[in-house]
C-alpha cells in the first residue's frame, strides 16, 4: 500500500514562496477562463482525480465557459505551488491552510468542506489501556502534523501538557517499523498506518479524531480574490465536486466502481477504500457541509488551532499573539485581526449545490 503523507512543514521555502505570490497578486484578481487545482493522495480528496478522469471536472468546467487543470502532487509541495501562485485551488486541511497560505500572506477561501477526520487518525499506545498511560512515554510522530495537534488535544483532555510527554519526530513512513521495536511505546499516525499498527496485539488506540469531531477537516481551498473575479470558477467546482460526491456514496454498480477506481489509485483497493471511508466523516450532500460551515464549533476548532500553531511558531516570527491572522466565518464574525483576514469559510457556493441552483 502506499504510503502517504498529510503533514505540515515550516520550511524557509514558504517565506519565498510567499514573495513570489504577492508579486503576482496585481494579476490574481482577473478575470480569467483557465484554472489549476492541485489535489494529493488522501481518502478525502481522492475524488478530485476520479472526478478529473472522468470528465465530470470538464463537464462542469465547459458549463461556465472555464477550463480547470486537475493535478496530483506531494502534498506539503501543492501547498507551496498554491502558496506560491502556481495554482488557483488546492486540496488541503484547515490547519495547513491557516499555517502556510494564510500565515504567509495569501487570502484563502475554503470553498468546500469535504469531510473531517472521524477515527483516521489515533494515539496509539504499547501495552497500555489508557490515555492517562501516556504520561512520561516518548511519543513518536511527526512533528508539526496533525498527529501533532491530535496529541496535544488528547493531552488537553486529560489536563496533561507536551511537557509530559517527549516528542519524538518520526517519518510517516517509518512508523510501523519504528512501533514494532522495543524502544517506542506510543505512536499517533493516520490510516492507513493506524489500521496496520492495531493489527498487533500489544497496540490500543487510547484516543483518536472521533472524538475531536470536525477539527481536522479536508477542504478546498481557492485564493480569495480569484473567487471574487471567477464566480463561475467556483460553480464548476462545486457542481463538480457534489455529482461526483452522489455517485461515490451510491450503492449502485456506478457507485461500487467509483470507490474501487479510488482505493487503487491510492494504492488499496475497494475494502481499503471503504475502511478509510468508514472513519471518515464525508459530508456528501451540500447540506450537510452547509449546515457544518455555519456551525458556531468551526469558529471554536479554528480557536484551537491557531493556538496549536502559535505556541509552535507556526504563524510567523513576528507573531505577538494567535490573533496575528484574521479568520472570518459565514455568519460574517472574525476570529483575530479583523484588519488581516487571510483565511475564510464559505457556505455560498455550496448552499447554491443545496438548493440546485448550480
Amino acid at each position: 500500500m502506499r504510503r502517504f503523507s498529510r503533514y505540515l512543514t515550516l520550511s524557509l521555502a514558504v517565506a519565498a514562496l510567499t514573495l513570489t505570490s504577492f508579486a503576482q497578486a496585481s494579476h490574481a484578481a482577473e478575470a480569467k477562463k483557465s484554472f489549476k487545482l492541485a489535489w494529493s493522495i488522501y481518502v478525502g480528496w481522492m475524488p478530485w482525480g476520479w472526478a478529473a478522469d472522468k470528465g465530470i471536472v470538464k463537464k462542469w468546467a465547459d458549463k461556465y465557459g472555464v477550463a480547470i487543470d486537475v493535478q496530483r502532487l506531494d502534498y506539503i509541495p501543492s501547498i507551496e505551488q498554491y502558496t506560491a501562485g502556481a495554482f488557483d485551488a488546492v486540496a488541503a486541511t484547515n490547519m495547513d491552510t491557516l499555517a502556510i497560505p494564510s500565515a504567509g500572506g495569501i487570502d484563502s477561501t475554503a470553498l468546500i468542506v469535504g469531510d473531517f477526520s472521524n477515527g483516521n487518525d489515533a494515539v496509539i499506545l504499547k501495552n497500555k489501556k489508557a490515555l492517562a498511560d501516556i504520561k512520561g512515554q516518548k511519543v513518536n510522530l511527526v512533528e508539526l502534523s496533525v498527529s501533532h495537534y491530535l496529541l496535544a488535544r488528547a493531552l488537553q483532555s486529560i489536563k496533561l501538557t507536551e511537557k509530559d510527554v517527549t516528542v519524538v519526530n518520526t517519518s510517516d513512513s517509518e512508523m510501523i517499523a519504528a512501533f514494532g521495536t522495543p524502544q517506542v511505546t506510543g505512536v499517533v499516525t493516520w490510516n492507513p498506518l493506524v489500521e496496520e499498527i492495531l493489527k498487533r496485539k500489544d497496540a490500543t488506540s487510547v484516543f483518536n479524531s472521533s472524538m475531536i469531531p470536525g477539527e481536522i477537516m479536508d477542504l478546498l481551498v481557492v485564493k480569495t480574490d480569484t473567487l471574487k473575479a471567477n464566480p463561475a470558477l467556483g460553480k464548476a467546482l462545486v457542481g463538480a465536486w457534489y455529482e461526483t460526491m452522489q455517485i461515490m456514496s451510491s450503492d449502485t454498480p456506478a457507485g461500487k466502481e467509483a470507490r474501487t477506481a479510488m482505493g487503487v489509485a491510492s494504492g488499496t483497493d475497494l475494502a481499503g477504500m471503504e475502511s478509510q471511508l468508514k472513519t471518515t466523516r464525508m459530508f456528501y450532500k451540500p447540506a450537510e457541509a452547509v449546515a457544518f460551515a455555519q456551525g458556531k464549533d468551526v469558529s471554536k476548532t479554528m480557536d484551537y488551532v491557531r493556538t496549536f500553531l502559535f505556541e509552535h511558531g507556526l504563524l510567523g516570527p513576528e507573531a505577538k499573539s494567535p490573533d496575528v491572522v484574521g479568520i472570518s466565518f459565514p455568519d460574517g464574525s472574525v476570529l483575530g485581526n479583523k484588519a488581516n483576514v487571510k483565511f475564510r469559510f464559505t457556505s455560498e457556493y455550496m448552499d447554491m449545490a443545496a438548493k440546485g441552483k448550480l
